[in-house]
């Protein structure tokens, strides 16, 4: 079996919070008093778009908040966005130091919106962490779509028995598993160190 010098990491739900998940659209509807039903279907007709970078944040927020007056401003809502995002400290400082170590390429292979993800790069620094990002909304590939896979590995020139991919939702991880890449489920970031070990992957 070939040695690992890949790891793809999935962002929310693995070292970060979900940036935008339906939890958090949930919230919201609570907290700006949104009809929820209406707010989620108008989220899921440009879900696609507004994660493959075909729609800024403007038009996200026109189509699905501010296609009728509201007494709070576009700009109080994104800052609600924003402020969903939290750190998984035990992953997020896991990933950091397997950084330093210098013997991975790190890369980001994540779904998000482009102002959620370049407001967490920022925010988290996660320039720290990562090599390269395989966002969505720059590549314009979701997982678990296999492009989203093959486009990460065509660019680092990697093979999938080299890479190791880690994401908490099992539908990602079965794509990848289908294209030969070794995964890891994140079920408990707190535990994820023995995990890498046992793929082969130290921490220190």
């Amino acid at each position: 079996m070939a040695k690992i010098s890949l790891l793809l990491w999935d962002v929310g739900g693995v070292i970060l919070s979900n940036a935008w998940d339906k939890a958090d659209r949930e919230e919201a509807a609570v907290h700006f008093e949104l009809d929820a039903e209406d707010f989620e279907r108008r989220h899921q007709e440009v879900d696609a778009e507004f994660e493959t970078g075909r729609m800024d944040s403007d038009r996200y927020l026109a189509t699905t908040v501010f296609y009728t007056p509201r007494e709070f401003t576009p700009e109080q809502f994104r800052e609600f966005m924003r402020a969903r995002s939290t750190a998984i400290r035990p992953s997020l400082e896991l990933a950091r130091r397997l950084r330093e170590q210098g013997r991975y390429v790190m890369a980001a292979l994540n779904n998000e919106s482009r102002e959620l993800n370049e407001y967490r790069i920022g925010a988290f620094d996660l320039h720290a962490v990562f090599h390269v990002f395989f966002s969505s909304c720059y590549t314009g590939r979701r997982k678990p779509d296999p492009d989203a896979y093959q486009y990460a590995l065509q660019i680092t020139q990697r093979d999938p028995d080299e890479s190791l991919f880690l994401d908490d939702r099992p539908e990602n991880i079965a794509a990848a598993a289908r294209l030969g890449l070794r995964t890891i489920l994140v079920r408990d970031p707190r535990q994820l160190g023995e995990e890498l070990a046992l793929a082969g992957v130290a921490a220190g």
